[in-house]
């Protein structure tokens, strides 16, 4: 099947290697955005935990003090 308009077969074996070649290179790339977006996801993932863990230990904090205040505070 060789390309008799242009340059033959090694026309037709130059198209093919360059097929190929493009086919790894956008396999490669979809990996490498696939990969991008688990650290993303990742990344994300870890913010919120911290951003929680702080919350739960600001609330915490702030559940102890008002039950010191509480507890130090002279009755009426």
């Amino acid at each position: 099947m060789a390309n008799e308009n242009e340059g033959g077969v090694f026309s037709d074996l130059f198209i093919a290697v360059g097929a190929l070649v493009q086919n790894v290179a956008d396999t490669l790339l979809s990996g490498v955005n696939s990969a991008s977006s688990l650290v993303q996801s990742c990344a994300t993932l870890c913010v919120s935990i911290v951003t929680n863990t702080a919350n739960t230990a600001i609330q915490i904090i702030e559940g102890v003090s008002t039950a010191v205040t509480t507890a130090i505070t002279p009755k009426k």
